[in-house]
């Protein structure tokens, strides 16, 4: 029971967030679909760098062992453009979609039944692509620090400084 109460309180916060940093307008989304505006990036890049830093230092003091999940290159490709596709037409993502309901923009309903219809489609096609484009690229359980021969710190690291060199450069674009 606890998880789920973990679950809904992080949900909860997750969504404040999200409406607090204005990421669920559409004009936030298409501007970053344009490349106009990167308020969507940064709030979200800065999530991803916390998340690192959150997970290894979590993972190197013994309290959580990271879930590393097969690299699929083909499925990350064909998914990522589908994803990219769906977020073009709709204007919202999946997340953003939620909370722009619950601000009551009843047009990211529609784009939820289009991401529903799309997973259902998926679900029936899955018997058939399962042996054919899910083994595309199939790179087994690796990570970055694998992939580069270093360790988890100067990868993560790297990330941090590239990202705030990011965030810093966006900020004097206005961007």
């Amino acid at each position: 029971m606890s998880t789920i109460i973990n679950g809904l309180l992080t949900g909860i916060a997750f969504g404040f967030l999200l409406q607090k940093g204005r990421v669920v307008r559409y004009d936030k989304q298409i501007g970053a679909l344009r490349l106009l505006d990167m308020t969507i990036v940064k709030f979200f890049f800065s999530a991803i760098l916390t998340g690192m830093v959150g997970v290894a230092v979590l993972h190197n003091m013994g309290v959580a062992k990271p879930l590393i999940l097969p690299t699929n290159i083909g499925a990350n490709i064909i998914g990522g453009l589908t994803f990219g596709l769906g977020w073009s037409l709709i204007g919202y993502c999946p997340g953003t979609s939620l909370g722009a309901l619950g601000e009551g923009r009843t047009d990211a309903f529609w784009g939820m039944l289009g991401m529903l219809a799309g997973a259902a489609l998926f679900a029936e096609a899955f018997p058939s692509v399962r042996n054919t484009i899910l083994t595309w690229g199939r790179e087994g359980s690796i990570t970055l620090p694998q992939v580069f021969g270093a360790s988890d710190w100067v990868v993560i690291t790297i990330f941090v400084a590239g990202g705030i060199g990011l965030f810093v450069w966006l900020e004097k674009k206005g961007l």
